[in-house]
This record gives structure tokens, sequence and C-alpha cells, in this order.
């Protein structure tokens, strides 16, 4: 399976974000978190609003503990007094006007949550489709150079799941840090106004924590990293046996490729073992030490209770805070990790983003006349004369593809240019479609150099078929129809007829409104060829471009078209 940059195989964008897993880096953390912030400059109100929101749903939150503590603290009152014999019993009406109170913040509180969610997740959104957007508007601006250094599986990870990682960053992280760090802040603040004593020893418990979190990290890593690795082999076995499955039965290499698999998988289990055990410790030693350090604050709670310092209430609020007084700690380690990898993840989109486009068009760009439009003065009208000058190219400048290439081509001539494989026929194509401009030398069509055409003009004026077909997911009318948006049923079928392909069209189930499947396998590779010759047929061009486009065709349908 092609993974995109980073190495990232399947499991969500990003990767795993579990604790011990390996953590990828930016280079330029500053630059990017620069450019994501331009990003989000636009939504400057609407992520103050949802600070605000956060931190009041969390201070609404943190209050809770300490009002439910006043509510056990009058019902302990209340019964050891009816005990004594000092009160009449539990104030039940207290107790109630307490719980309502507690309830309606919690209420406010879930309520400010909801609206920050509600607002960040617009604002994530609207983000992550402009990133959409720019890329896709980027991929039709880049030069033909850059698609051949790159992968499908690249530019396909950057609009997945680099810029999936940056939503559910903005979507999430941003609001979990400002809730974490207020959180922290809070119960901080709460358990020092209970008891400085016992605070102080539950922050004892935190350093220690922390050494046994860094000993199981660092053990576990060096797992974690084998364990991608060794997904990457699984999963690149998985798709050579399934894509080469015809090669594999035709010569009986089934035992071979299983044995194959089952050492890879094998591998993968062991170390995908170690990894996840030596992580899974880290939950359960923590919670041991946590344990430890409740019993200790429970012994010092009540001692300080009988002494009168203390109330039973307060004892339990101090608890409960102690208990929440890891997650925010936890939930900033974690969100570090993913700011790690959105900020990786945006130095990848950016990267791309700011890659060099094509060369961009002259203002005075010549234009194609069309018949019965009003002439520009940047118009010219079209016969069809090509002529190389001298026309060297290479797609790298060490490299030298073609050197000093003339050649004169008159308006309806045919030409048939051969040579071996990698002589430079795709090439000299490529030239002529100005999908890569010419080293040295010019190419003129009807005495005008070819890069004075707006691109998008020059290649009006050719059809082009190559040996490699495309066809798109939609039924054979629309693909033939893909030369000419406009085109009728009548036409469709007269270009179909002049590729010899309108006889197979009708044999087939639906005919013209058959629904070519996503890899267009429900049609044979020659019957590919046939549909998209009635494509260039049907777009009419003054120059049609042939390029080993009946390679699959039989010997009596190429003679016919």
């Amino acid at each position: 399976m092609r993974r995109g940059p980073g190495g990232r195989g399947p499991g969500g964008p990003g990767g795993m974000h579990g604790m011990g897993a390996p953590v990828e880096k930016a280079k330029d953390f500053k630059g990017t978190v620069k450019k994501l912030l331009v990003y989000l400059g636009g939504y400057k109100i609407a992520v103050l609003f949802v600070m605000i929101f956060a931190v009041c749903s969390t201070v609404f939150a943190i209050v809770g503990p300490k009002i439910l503590g006043n509510a056990t603290t009058e019902l302990f009152n209340g019964i050891m007094g009816k005990i004594a014999g000092t009160s009449e019993g539990v104030d039940f009406t207290a107790i109630g006007s307490i719980l309502l109170r507690l309830i309606g913040l919690y209420l406010i509180s879930a309520l400010f949550q909801f609206i920050q969610g509600f607002i960040m997740t617009g604002v994530s959104n609207k983000i992550t489709y402009r990133l959409r957007k720019d890329i896709d508007e980027k991929i039709h601006n880049m030069p033909f150079s850059f698609y051949d250094r790159v992968t499908v599986g690249e530019v396909l990870s950057l609009i997945t799941n680099d810029v999936d990682v940056i939503n559910h960053s903005f979507n999430q992280s941003i609001t979990q840090i400002i809730t974490s760090v207020t959180m922290l802040i809070g119960i901080l603040v709460m358990m020092f106004s209970i008891s400085w004593q016992m605070t102080l020893i539950a922050i004892m418990t935190l350093p220690v924590s922390l050494v046994v979190v860094g000993l199981i990290i660092k053990k576990s890593q060096k797992h974690f990293v084998n364990q991608q690795k060794y997904l990457g082999n699984v999963n690149s076995i998985v798709e050579e046996n399934f894509s080469c499955h015809t090669i594999v039965k035709a010569f009986n290499g089934e035992e071979r490729s299983l044995k194959q698999f089952r050492k890879s998988n094998n591998t993968l289990y062991a170390s995908a073992w170690k990894a996840n055990f030596l992580s899974g410790l880290m939950m359960p030693i923590m919670n041991i030490i946590g344990n430890i350090g409740y019993v200790v604050v429970c012994v010092l709670g009540g001692y300080l209770a009988t002494q009168g310092r203390l109330t039973v209430g307060n004892i339990q609020a101090f608890i409960q805070y102690m208990r929440q007084f890891t997650q925010p700690i936890l939930q900033i380690s974690q969100i570090s990790n993913v700011l790690q990898q959105t900020i990786a993840a945006s130095e990848r989109v950016f990267g791309f983003l700011d890659e060099a486009q094509e060369i961009p068009e002259a203002p005075n760009a010549l234009t194609i006349c069309s018949n019965g439009d009003t002439p520009l003065p940047t118009d010219v009208a079209i016969a069809g004369h090509i002529s190389f000058e001298d026309v060297s190219f290479g797609y790298t400048a060490d490299k030298i593809v073609i050197k000093k290439l003339n050649s004169d081509i008159k308006p309806g001539q045919t030409v048939a240019i051969v040579g071996p494989t990698g002589a430079g026929k795709t090439t000299i194509v490529k030239l002529l479609m100005r999908f890569y401009d010419v080293t040295s030398g010019a190419i003129r069509l009807d005495g005008h150099d070819i890069r004075e055409f707006k691109r998008d003009e020059l290649r009006s004026v050719f059809g082009m078929v190559l040996q490699d077909t495309w066809l798109y997911n939609g039924t054979i009318a629309d693909n033939i129809r893909y030369g000419k948006l406009d085109a009728t049923d009548n036409e469709v079928r007269e270009a179909a007829k002049v590729a010899q392909c309108d006889h197979f069209i009708n044999t087939l189930p639906d005919g013209y409104h058959m629904v070519l499947n996503e890899e267009a396998s429900n049609v044979s590779h020659g019957q590919k060829q046939l549909l998209t010759i009635a494509r260039a047929v049907l777009a009419d061009p003054k120059i049609l471009i042939l390029d080993e486009a009946t390679s699959s065709v039989d010997t009596r349908t190429e003679i016919l078209i």
C-alpha cells in the first residue's frame, strides 16, 4: 500500500496518538504556526468567544465539587446534631437549595460547552474547506515536472490525512488546551483553599508519576517505531498479492505468498504486542501511585477534621479534586503530541502550497480566434502549421532527451514519429501541448511561438489520445462527451462510429447509458482506447495527436480507424 510522506499508513489521520507512540516533529515550528494563524485570522471574534465559553464552562464545572461538599457537610452536621441532641436533624431545605444551585451550574457549564463546540466545529471545517480548496487550485497550477517527482499517494495524503489532522486539532485541541490549563489552575486554587498540607501531598505524587511515564515511553517508543515499519511491510505484501493475484496463481505462488505474509505478520505481532503491553502498564502504575496518595490524603484529612480544622464536605471535595488533578496534565501531554503532529502535517501542506507554479501567462498572450466571434487584438486564426526549430529539451539539465530537432508539418499532413522506447516520442507531444517548455529553440504554430499563446487556448487546438487511457466513473456517453460538453446525442454517436466503437457500445446492457465503474474494468483495454479516440473525434480539433492510441486495438479495427 502506498503511504504518504512520513510513512503514514492506515489507522486514521496522523497515525497513532497513544502514549508512547513516536511523534513526528516539524522542521520549522514557528514559520508553520504563523501560516496556520493566517488561516485562523479571519475568525478572531469566533475564536475569542470560544475561549470565553470554554473558560466559563470549566470554571462552573470546577466549582461543582466544592458546592457538593457543602451539601455533604450540611447532611453530616444534621445527623451528628440529631445524635447529640443539639439540633432537630437534617435541614433538607438547605440541602435541596444547594443541590439546585449545583444542577444549575452544571447545566450552564454544559450549555457553554455546547456553544463553544458548535462555534469551533464551524471554524475548523471552514479552515479545512479553504485548505482543500487551495490545494485543489494549486494542483491545477503545478508544472508537469512536479507530477514526475511526486506520487499520487503523497498528494492524496495531503488532501485527506494531513488536512484531517489539522481539522481535528482546530476542532478539539485548541479548546482542550484552554479547558485543561483553566482546570489545572482552578483545581490547584480550590485544593489550596481547602488545605495546603493535603495539596502538597497530592502534588508530591506528580513527579513520581512523571518519572514512571518517562521510563515507559522510553522503553515502548522503539517498539512503536518498529510497529509502524512492520505494518508498512504487511500492507505492501497485501497490496502486491491483491494487485498481482493473477500472476501469483499462474505460477502457483500462493504458498510462497502465504509464507511471506505469515513471516511479516508474526514480526508485526511481536513488535505490536511489546509496544502495547508496555504502554498499557502506564495507567495501572499511575493508578497505584494515585491510590497511595488518596490514602495519605484521607488519613491527613481525617486528622484535620478531628481537630476541627476541616469539614467532612471539604475532605470529599478535595478527594474529587485530587482525582481530577491528573486529568488536565495527561490531556496537555497528549495535546502536545497532537499539536506536534498537526504542525508536521501543516508543514507538508504549506510546503506543497509554496511549490513553484507554472510560469504565468504573459499579459498580452495570444488567443485563438473562433468562427463567428468578434476578433480581438490578440486573436489569431489557426490553420495548423507546426514547425520545430532547433528544439532541445531535457527533463533535467544534465540529461538532454531531444537535441536540435527540426521539422515542418503542413496543415492536413499526417506525420508518424517512429523510434525505440525512450527515444522521446511522447516528450515531443508534451512539448507540443506545452506541458513542458523547450530548453532551447522554438516550436511555432502558424508562425507564432507556442509560448506566446495562453495555455488553455493552445491546448484547445489539439486533440490527444494516449496509450494510457483515462475514463471516469460515469456513462459511456458522458465519457465521450468530455471532449465537447454541449454535444448532442447524435454527435456522440457519429463520433463513436468514426472511432469504430458504436457497434460494441450497442451490444452492452445499457448501450451509451452504461455506467463505467471506477476502474472502467467493465470494458476491455482496447474498448477504452476506442472510447478515448471517439472523445477526441467529437472535440473536432485542428490537430489530432495519437500516441500509440491503437496499441490494444485489433488490426482490422485499427485499419478502419
